[in-house]
């Protein structure tokens, strides 16, 4: 069991790495990265070369760790009872799984995926230390004992918008992907765009790592803005040459709202397209 990629996903030797060493060593892997470095996507391309059924679990600022385990609806029991339900005398008709306890009782190891962790709660990496440790977990109101038949392949992703606890982090192989270079960048967009004529593929991405390294942006693109403006250029049939054009009046870039995603930004390219008018005169 070895991922090494697929053809719809770009992944660098050190990422592939990554993954292999947490699937050997029976650990979650924790991964972080700038928004559009396909995070995400990851835990799809593992789940499709490993050929394991995918399971998400999407978190949200409001997401308790419980509800991973099972959520027992106490309140529709009562109002069942109420009603002289038949069903509101077994209580594990109130018992919803959680991604956790799926996870655990799948024959096949399955990849779970627990995305955005940072978004919830301080505490909610740590309430999951057991769980994710042990691969374990008590229903009390079923007196049930979840033990996971095979270990899952878990990846867990976080946009490092809070510092999470250093119990949980010791529990997780970490993997950091880095923004990739111009020629990853290059391989990513054939993929999505076999057919591109090579010099729109290197004139548009000269102009996005330029954009990206501009002093004062606020959002920098990422892959996923890259391939929506490529794919504008390409319907839109935007020649090359007009990538690089020395017009200093079209400093910024054709199609910018695909890159460009707030007002702070738009206005400094303007800034920078007045400036270089004023230059040009």
């Amino acid at each position: 069991m070895k991922f090494s990629g697929t053809d719809t996903y770009v992944a660098t030797e050190d990422l592939m790495v990554a993954v292999n060493a947490a699937i050997r060593l029976e650990r979650p892997l924790l991964v972080k990265g700038e928004p559009g470095t396909g995070k995400t996507m990851l835990a799809e391309e593992v789940s499709k070369s490993l050929k394991r059924d995918l399971l998400r679990w999407h978190i949200k600022s409001t997401t308790k760790a419980q509800q991973g385990l099972y959520e027992y609806d106490a309140v529709a029991r009562l109002r069942d009872g109420q009603l002289g339900e038949k069903r509101a005398t077994e209580i594990s008709n109130y018992i919803s799984r959680g991604m956790l306890w799926e996870a655990f009782e799948s024959g096949d190891a399955p990849v779970l995926l627990i995305d955005e962790i940072d978004k919830a709660d301080i505490e909610f990496p740590n309430d999951l230390l057991l769980e994710l440790d042990r691969m374990e977990f008590y229903v009390y109101e079923t007196k049930q004992h979840i033990k996971a038949q095979v270990r899952p392949i878990v990846v867990i992703t976080s946009n490092n918008e809070k510092d999470l606890p250093d119990a949980f982090l010791r529990r997780c192989f970490f993997h950091y992907i880095q923004f990739p270079d111009q020629e990853t960048m290059g391989q990513i967009v054939e993929v999505h765009f076999p057919n591109i004529k090579k010099r729109l593929l290197s004139r548009a991405l000269q102009v996005f790592y330029d954009v990206r390294e501009t002093p004062g942006l606020k959002k920098r693109p990422s892959t996923s803005e890259l391939i929506d403006w490529i794919k504008l250029l390409l319907v839109e049939d935007v020649d090359p040459e007009v990538l690089r054009t020395k017009d200093t009046a079209k400093v910024i870039p054709p199609l910018y709202g695909a890159l460009l995603k707030n007002e702070q930004d738009v206005h400094l390219f303007e800034r920078l397209a007045f400036l270089s008018r004023r230059q040009g005169t």
